[in-house]
Formats: C-alpha cells, structure tokens, sequence
C-alpha cells in the first residue's frame, strides 16, 4: 500500500471530508433543479407546491443550523466522556464512526441546500417547472433528514457510554491481533543477528511509529542489493536520531530518505498495526475503573473478559508461514510483553480486590486451555504455556500482597490452581479454565460465596 493511498484513506476517514461531501452534493442537486428546469417548458402543468418551496427551505435552514450545533454539542460531549470514565485512546475510535459522521454530515448537506435554494429563489433565476423540481428535491433532502435524525437518536442512547467504548475498543483491537497473528513478522523474514557492518538509518522526526510500508522497504531493498533488518515495528516509540533500521551495506543519501519514506511516524499511536496498543487501551479502562475514585470492579471483570478474548485470536489463528518481502527482518511480538500489557495493570491495581484476583486467574486458565483444545504447534504451546504461568503467578504474588482475608486468599489460590498447578485435579482444571471464559461457579469460585462479578 503507497503512502499516498495511506494518506488519502486517512483523509476520507476525516469527519470534514463527508461532510465536504455531502455539502457538494447537496448544492449540486440544487443546481440540478435550475439546470433542468431550463430544458422543460413551463406550460408543463406541473403543480408540486411551488409556492411553498420556499417557506419549506427557510425551516430547513433555520432547523438544519439547530440540529447541526446540537450534533457537535453530543459528539464533543460523548467524546469527553469516553477519555473520562475509559481511556484518550478511544477517542480516535469514536472520532472516525461512520454513523455519527453521516448524520452530521446530513444535516451540514442539508443546511447547505437549503441556503443555495433559498438564494437561488430570491434570485428568481427557477422558472415554474424547476420551483416543483425543487420542491421535489426539497421533500428527498426531509426524508433523509428524517431518517438520519431517527437513527442518530437511537445511536446516542449507548454512544460513549463506558460499554460501548469497550466493545469499540475490543473491535479494534481484535483485528489488530488477528494481522499480528496472521503475519507476525508483517511478511517480513525471520530475525537474526545483523552483520558486524550492518549500517544504522537514523529517524529524522521523534514520535511514534504508527504504520511501516514492508513492500517499500522491499522495493529499496532489491534496488540497492541489501538487506534491511527493522529495529523499531509500529507502536515503538522512537527519538530524534535513534536508528529505525540496519542497512547491510552502505546507501546513498537518497536511498536513506526511501528507506525512510517506509517509515510513518506520528505524536501518537493508531490501532491499524500496532496490536499491543488495543491491549493497552483496554486494560487503562480497567486501571481506572480499580482506581479510589471511580471503584468499580465490575468494569474491570468486563474488560479481562474482553482482554482474553482477545488475546485467544493471537493463539488460534494459524499464522502465514509464506515470506513475501525476504530481503527485510523482523521481529515479531513477544507473548511476555502481550501479556503484560493486558493483565499486569489489573492485578496491580485491583490486588485488593477478590473478585478481580480470581476473575483474572480464570480468564489465564481459560487461555491455557484454549492451548489444549486449539491446534498450536508445540514449541508456540510451551511459550504460551510458560508466560501464562508466570503471568498467574505475578498475579497470585500481588493478590497475597494486596488481600488480607484468609477467605479471599483461599479463593484466588484455588482459581490459580485449577489451572496452573499440574498436580490438580483434571476435572477442577477444567472447571477453572470453563469459569475463566464466563461460566458461573467452577473450582476457582471464591467459597460458598456466589458473586456474579467473579
């Protein structure tokens, strides 16, 4: 994919851009309307209320002016709410939705309609024939007012609400996983160690790198016979001078800046190929629902359900083995640094809460088994395998730090070793990973204790 056709995508995702749209096909019709008025003659006996256009455009107008500000209002608003009560992150999601940049960008096409009608009508440049051609127009444009409002009314009842947020979230970060796991080098070869004169290429420009071009990097590479080995993939954050790539040999200074066309750096981290960003995100809902002033764990066991539904799209998907772009290297995700972005911040902060400990322990219990059940090749199994145990265990470690009840340490220790502890029962490990995917009790139940949260 060229960087332009990257940037256009970028632009067409911009709420200006549809409206930019919908406000030139608005005006458009009304020109239409003159347009073919001049090709019918006016003894048509056409009779479509031409003698109300007008007074209907000025309502148009003067609601369409309403609507519009009410709309911005509701979407800034809805915007803040998801950086409050979830995370910044997800702003960039609610920004680029498809429906409430429709509707706003009705009600902006329709305001623009109704304007150039209204001032082609005092203009009297329409005859009769194209006064009932713009009402005709005029009464399409209500219609789908109509039908934007209606929908926009009903999309505010969950727009930016804290559960919305996380299944936008989730969303974004599933198809982020799912590229991950299907090309987990983005069809780049196999790291190894780079030549003793492998030659660094240094960023120009500080910030995050949100999208690399392989296939460019490719291109440069069978250009200049070399090989490239890519130090920072999409999410890393890089400095003013810090090497992006290692060059095996020497590249002109023209060749430099192609190589560093492939790179697209930016303030901040997008959700396209940077699968840990939507780790991340989710588990900073988690963190600030666990946190004294909003304290609630009920929220946090949302998100870890969320969190190991993702994550399980990263062991069941069957990677591509293919090797498109030989000539670049890379390394992939490791699963420690996938795992620790998504549990680590709730069982720091929610190490004080029995229903988050043992929510957690399920949720590891449920991946493990996906591990069991889901054809994962043996060497991948034992990584997995040994970063969820240790994952379990950091998480026991903190929960004993953090809960002072024998009863709650008893629980979290019985969910941790249905699981994770080879010596246990088969049958209570069974019970603990089927909880850790949502059922209810199960070996890793806290007591006699039945908390719909756990």
């Amino acid at each position: 994919m060229s960087r332009w056709w990257i940037i256009a995508r970028r632009i067409a995702r911009g709420i200006w851009f549809r409206a930019m749209l919908f406000t030139i096909a608005a005006i458009v019709v009304a020109v239409l309307a003159w347009a073919a008025s001049s090709l019918l003659p006016d003894d048509t006996g056409i009779e479509l209320g031409q003698s109300s256009v007008g007074s209907l455009l000025e309502i148009l107008a003067t609601s369409m002016l309403a609507v519009t500000t009410f709309s911005l209002t509701t979407m800034v608003a809805a915007y803040t709410a998801a950086a409050t009560a979830g995370t910044p992150r997800s702003t960039q999601l609610l920004i680029t939705d498809s429906t409430s940049q429709n509707a706003l960008s009705t009600y902006v096409g329709a305001f623009a309609f109704s304007i150039v009608g209204i001032i082609a009508l005092s203009l009297e440049v329409y005859s009769e024939t194209g006064k009932a051609l713009l009402f005709a127009a005029t009464v399409l444009v209500v219609a789908l007012v109509l039908v934007s409002l209606l929908r926009w009314i009903s999309f505010l009842a969950d727009f930016g609400r804290t559960p919305d947020v996380i299944e936008r979230l989730e969303r974004a970060a599933t198809r982020a996983m799912i590229a991950q796991a299907k090309h987990p080098r983005m069809g780049a070869s196999r790291w190894i160690a780079p030549a003793a004169e492998a030659v660094p290429i240094a960023t120009q420009q500080p910030g995050y790198v949100v999208r690399i071009d392989v296939e460019h990097l490719e291109r440069v590479a069978q250009h200049c016979g070399c090989e490239f080995w890519v130090l920072a993939r999409p999410g890393a954050r890089v400095s003013l001078g810090e090497p992006l790539v290692l060059s095996s040999t020497e590249l002109s200074h023209a060749a430099r800046e192609h190589v560093l066309d492939a790179f697209f750096i930016e303030a901040h981290r997008t959700f396209e190929q940077d699968a840990r960003l939507g780790l991340i995100a989710l588990s900073e809902v988690a963190s600030k629902a666990l946190s004294p002033a909003v304290n609630d764990p009920g929220t946090a066991v949302e998100v870890l359900g969320a969190l190991e539904r993702v994550l399980r799209h990263a062991i069941v998907t069957d990677p591509d083995p293919e090797v498109v772009f030989p000539l670049v290297r890379m390394r992939g995700i490791s699963v420690r640094d996938l795992l620790t972005d998504a549990f680590r911040p709730a069982a720091r902060d929610g190490a004080a809460i029995v229903e988050v400990c043992v929510r957690l322990q399920r949720e590891l219990g449920a991946l493990a088994a996906a591990l069991e059940v889901d054809p994962v090749p043996r060497a991948e199994r034992e990584v997995w395998a040994g970063e969820l145990r240790r994952a379990g265990e950091e998480a026991l470690a903190r929960a004993e730090r953090g809960l002072h009840t024998p009863g709650d340490l008893d629980a979290v220790r019985e969910a941790h070793a249905a699981w994770a502890d080879p010596a246990a029962d088969p049958a209570s490990r069974g019970a603990g990973a089927a909880g850790g995917a949502g059922a209810a009790g199960g070996a890793g139940a806290a007591g006699k204790r039945s908390d719909p949260r756990t």
